[in-house]
Formats: C-alpha cells, structure tokens, sequence
C-alpha cells in the first residue's frame, strides 16, 4: 500500500492528470467539489463491480464499465467505443483493496456450492464452470493488476491518458497509484 498517493488537497494530485478529467474526477469524490453539468462523457472509469464501491460524481460525467478487478481485457469493444464515439481522451483505471479476484482458487468451494444451490446445477457443471473462467478473471494483487492492466491498455490506445487508481473500501477514497 506504499505505492498509493492520498489526495486530500488539490497539490496531491500528481503534474501528469492536471486540468485533465482525471483530475476533476479526484476533485468530485475526493474533494467534494461543487457538481458541474455534463451533456457529453468527459472520461471512461473502469472499475469493479463490486458493490462496495460509489463514485461521487455529476450525471453525464463519465462512461462507467464495471468488471471484476476492474480488468477490461474482455471489455475492450467498450473501451473502443468510449474512445471513438463518445471522444473520451482519458481513462480512469480503478482497483480497490479486498477485491474478491484476488486468490478466487480459495473460493472455489463456496462458488461451487453456490450455483448448485441457486441454479441446480450439478457439482461437474459447477466446477467446470468455475476452473474454466476462473483462471481468465483472477488478478492477482489489486495493485499490481491495475498497474499491468493500465500499461495494456497504454499500449492499445496510445494517445490516451490512462490513470491508475485504487478505492479503498475502508474511507471510501480514491487513491492514484504510484508507478515509480
């Protein structure tokens, strides 16, 4: 967690993301900002789908894609179209802390118990199901992950400014990620 930088004031905010959507962004939730209205998407936030999660920000202000661990490799239509027809330059790439993609091998079990009691799916089924996308959708460590994903997507789309963030579940907070 050494690697987060807390924004509290606007001189936290670091140089790169400055008069950037990003910026207004940290502004919004962290900062409580006055809300501006928005007709058009200013910027793209990926982010989990975890529930624990809220962003504080204007109607009309951002494209949201919700994913697990906030990995967008299977979003990428998405992103594209985000970028290409709704003119977004910047990409807001949040993880949050305890993400539930982290080590799914250790929810198996519960997975599993879970779709045969809901779905009445049989245990082969359910367990097939599991270790085929499992491996597709696990992350890893929540920093890291946002970090290699922030630099896929560099790579795919270069022009556009790609920030990498966490949301700490325990002060509701966004936090910028360091990359040094």
């Amino acid at each position: 967690m050494n690697r987060l930088i807390q924004v509290k004031s606007l001189k936290d905010i670091p140089p790169a993301y400055i008069g950037s959507p990003i910026e207004l962004l940290v502004e919004y939730h962290n900062l409580g900002r006055e809300f501006e209205t928005y007709s058009n998407a200013r910027l793209l936030v990926g982010m989990c789908m975890d529930n624990r999660k809220h962003l504080n920000i204007p109607d009309n202000f951002a494209f949201i894609i919700r994913a697990g661990g906030a990995n967008l490799r299977y979003s990428e239509f998405k992103v594209s179209y985000s970028i290409s027809v709704g003119g977004v330059r910047h990409i807001a790439l949040i993880g949050h802390n305890n993400c539930g993609m982290v080590n799914l091998i250790s929810r198996k079990n519960q997975f599993v118990e879970g779709m045969i009691k809901a779905t009445g799916w049989n245990k082969e089924q359910a367990e097939d199901h599991f270790m085929h996308f499992a491996p597709l959708f696990e992350i890893g460590n929540e920093i890291e992950f946002t970090l290699s994903e922030a630099k896929r997507l560099r790579q795919r789309y270069p022009g556009i400014v790609i920030a990498p963030m966490l949301y700490l579940v325990e002060d509701n907070m966004l936090y910028f990620i360091s990359e040094d």
